[in-house]
């Protein structure tokens, strides 16, 4: 090693911040930029690049007679313009190229038309209280378009056939289809049919096209893509006779193939911080990275044979994952990963290394400067490398080198990403540190264990099957370690995801970056701050108080959809309903310290209804599950079905006028009193917005009788069968009324005026897209001199009875 290597490797070497405002001022204009005009672009490169070029060649004599501080100022200031320059025209390609050709303006226009697809991502099944059933979408890029001759269109038609013009292009999509389109593969070239709908501004594709019927196949993916498929299908193979969630998980530690992990251990993953492990970022590819390079070193690679098989590493791994754009930013972090382990300087120079990462990658698609993901794979990379060595330099005061630097590392990417997490999640996770430490030491065994078995699969299946159960056994402590500690009472507390929430956070944030270092230096201030924090999250402050203890009815805070629990004893509850989130129902419930739930009813299946229903099923006991006997949407039926059968729990349908008593509480069914013909099978009698659908009108409807109160359970019925039951000379008389589907409009006034209700609840979700509450229904309650509350605005509704005196508290009460 040379002098000056030895120089750079000195621990209080300081890091190359160069690159730094450049990165960040280009960030920012990529952000402003891109959904803009392209002449934004263009004018925003010029009025940068004019000074920039004024400072290099005419501001540059004047300075070399100065001292070099003042030359790098100058510099500063002309790689920040040159890069926000390059910004501007970077956007101004990138929406220019979105809006060539005619499918904007058929997308304006919501024409229907046929493609020919390429497909360039992965089909994702999504599940929305707006949409049923479960739907896919899956990023694609139309080839050619096909609309009636009567379409003017601005590309270049390659042939017309009688009323048919077909125009070449190539303009990227989002695709929207029912379940026939989730066989499809990525590279793959299909035709098909649908509607082009505008796409929100900002985003890296040109339209929405909601097709229709299946996808028909025009060409397979490519030789390389196939074979990359051929491994991933063996490290499937490999891991099929483990466990459930083993066989789900080690395909998402290696390749970030997330097709078979449960949606309750992704709840898991997401509480605990440790979702980074089960997608696609750099940690797959650096794990892989250090374990390829110190065996390269090991047989006799030196100097550009390591970075050569590091690049070739790369490559594969690009490969295998697919070469999208989280792919793509999990490459660039391992290349940061892989300057730092194969040259000298490394650490030093990971600043300059993320900062050009970061430069490259807006460049090569600005339309990552407003996605999430790209935001937390730079800050999270960003705190490892400007937070985490003095982090550890203070730890390491008193405690083993490898301890400081294994708890150095989360720390600082779970608090330089805490921010951006509370913004898409609306809560903060106390335990994600703790929870990455534990599961740390499984990660690269598993990870490693999973590209070997993925290897030896095209070799042999029974030696891979072998590999494929040793890399279970580390994979079992990582699902043991988000199981456990998503349990933990504070392991996640809600915080307000708005724009002063998210800066009050962020302040909150750069206060402990500041101040932590000292903390971390002295081991009773350190030890201190552990057992608070220990203190907070098994006992947390924010449930102090609630629910109080006599507690009848508990509205929980769902988001957009249905969950109540209704008290039948000591730790048990009859559940209503279980909303679209199984973390949120999971959360409510433990709050409330249910352990028991002799009945859960769903009172329809539509998703935000029956969606959570395996947060509810987690760690309790279930006696039955009692529901409508209008059993559609058909696969979320089946879903409820499969849940119930794994977990040995009996289903009953509902009959009318039924009166059921548990504990203390008992209740008379009101509806339904007739269910229309199911759909057939593969089609959904559901509207668009589902208002008036059958399956509202098929819901449950009670009347529940708890301590003196009489308590109108409606689901989501529409002012049909609101009548009916009005008709039906049933007694609505209540004293706490559950607002039909969620306050929307659709409400029968003499139904409303009927329950006398002296309260009246209802559960929905902030900033939805429905505009529930209807103010109309909200002034129809007012008038009737009943008192509103809503989840969106107070959490979780909690309705009690002492001495006969109707009280309504909430979780953010004194």
């Amino acid at each position: 090693m040379s002098a000056s290597e030895e120089v750079l490797e000195q621990p209080g070497e300081a890091l190359d911040l160069r690159l730094l405002a450049p990165a960040a001022a280009g960030w920012v204009a990529a952000v402003v930029l891109v959904g803009e005009r392209p002449l934004a672009g263009v004018v925003t490169a010029a009025v940068s690049l004019a000074p920039a070029c004024v400072a290099a060649v005419f501001l540059r004599r004047r300075l070399q007679a100065t001292r070099s501080r003042g030359r790098r100022a100058v510099w500063a200031v002309v790689g920040v313009l040159v890069v926000v320059a390059g910004m501007g025209l970077g956007a101004a390609l990138q929406v220019k190229g979105l809006r060539a050709g005619p499918v904007p303006g058929l997308a304006a226009e919501g024409a229907t038309v046929g493609v020919t697809l390429r497909i360039d991502a992965d089909p994702a099944v999504r599940r929305s209280p707006g949409r049923r059933p479960p739907y896919v979408v899956v990023k694609a890029t139309i080839e050619e378009v096909r609309t009636r001759s009567t379409t003017s269109s601005t590309g270049t038609p390659s042939s017309q056939a009688a009323g048919e013009v077909r125009t070449r292009m190539r303009t990227r999509v989002l695709v929207v289809g029912d379940e026939a389109w989730r066989g499809v593969r990525f590279g793959e070239r299909v035709d098909g049919r649908g509607r082009l709908e505008a796409a929100e501004r900002g985003g890296d594709v040109a339209a929405m096209l909601s097709v229709r019927g299946e996808p028909r196949m025009v060409d397979e993916p490519a030789w390389w893509l196939r074979a990359a498929e051929r491994v991933r299908a063996g490290l499937r193979g490999a891991v099929a006779g483990e466990p459930d969630d083993v066989k789900g998980l080690v395909p998402a530690l290696v390749m970030g193939d997330e097709s078979g992990l449960s949606d309750e251990l992704a709840d898991d993953f997401r509480t605990t911080g440790l979702t980074h492990l089960s997608a696609v970022s750099g940690t797959n590819l650096t794990l892989l990275l250090a374990f390829i390079l110190p065996f390269s070193r090991l047989i006799g690679v030196r100097a550009r044979g390591l970075t050569a098989v590091g690049l070739i590493t790369v490559v594969v791994f690009i490969i295998l994952a697919r070469p999208q754009p989280s792919v793509l930013r999990a490459a660039a972090m391992g290349l940061i990963a892989l300057a730092a382990m194969t040259s000298g300087g490394g650490q030093r120079r990971a600043a300059r290394s993320l900062s050009a990462a970061v430069i490259v990658l807006l460049l090569f698609d600005t339309s990552l400067a407003r996605s999430a993901g790209f935001a937390l794979s730079v800050l999270a990379t960003a705190g490892i490398v400007l937070l985490g060595p003095s982090w550890r330099d203070a730890l390491s005061q008193w405690l083993p080198t490898w301890l400081a630097e294994a708890i150095s590392c989360p720390l600082a990417a779970q608090l330089a990403c805490t921010p951006i997490v509370a913004w898409l999640s609306g809560q903060v996770s106390l335990v994600a540190v703790a929870a990455n430490l534990l599961a740390g030491p499984a990660v690269g065994p598993a990870t490693i264990l999973g590209f070997a078995a993925a290897g030896v699969a095209l070799v042999s299946t029974e030696v891979a099957q072998l590999v494929g159960w040793a890399a279970g056994w580390p994979a079992r402590w990582i699902i043991l370690i988000a199981r456990e500690g998503a349990d933990l009472p504070g392991a996640s507390n809600p915080w307000p995801a708005t724009v002063i929430g998210v800066a009050v956070l962020t302040i909150l944030c750069l206060a402990i970056v500041i101040g932590l270092h000292r903390i971390l230096a002295r081991p009773i201030a350190a030890i201190l701050a552990v057992v608070l924090l220990a203190v907070v999250v098994l006992r947390p402050v924010g449930s102090i108080g609630w629910p109080p203890g006599d507690w009848l009815l508990v509205m929980c805070d769902v988001g957009q959809g249905d969950g109540l629990a209704l008290r039948a004893g000591e730790k048990a509850a009859v559940v209503v309903d279980t909303g679209p989130d199984p973390a949120a129902m999971d959360r409510c419930l433990r709050d409330l310290g249910v352990e028991y739930i002799p009945v859960l009813v769903l009172t329809h299946f539509h998703a935000d209804h029956a969606g959570g229903l395996a947060g509810v099923l987690k760690d309790r006991r279930v006696g039955e599950i009692e529901v409508t006997p209008y059993f559609s949407p058909r696969a979320e039926y089946e879903r409820v079905v499969d849940l119930a059968a794994q977990h040995g729990i009996s289903l009953r349908t509902v009959t009318y006028h039924e009166k059921r008593v548990v504990g203390a509480l008992s209740w008379t069914t009101l509806w339904p009193a007739r269910v229309p013909a199911l759909p057939p099978p593969g089609t959904s009698s559901a509207t668009s917005s589902d208002e008036g659908s059958p399956e509202n009108n098929a819901s449950i409807a009670m009347m529940v009788e708890a301590s003196g109160l009489r308590i109108l359970l409606t689901g989501d019925l529409e002012p049909e069968s609101q009548r009916a039951i009005l008709a039906s000379g049933a007694d609505l008389r209540a004293d706490v009324l559950k607002v039909p589907h969620h306050g929307s409009a659709q409400q029968d006034p003499a139904f409303i005026a009927a329950t006398g209700a002296r309260l009246a609840l209802i559960s929905v979700g902030r900033d939805n897209d429905y505009g529930h509450p209807a103010p109309r229904t909200l002034t129809l309650l007012a008038h009737q001199s009943t008192r509103t509350a809503t989840t969106s605005t107070n959490g979780p509704l909690t309705v009690t009875n002492p001495a006969n005196h109707l009280t309504l508290t909430t979780a953010h009460d004194p």
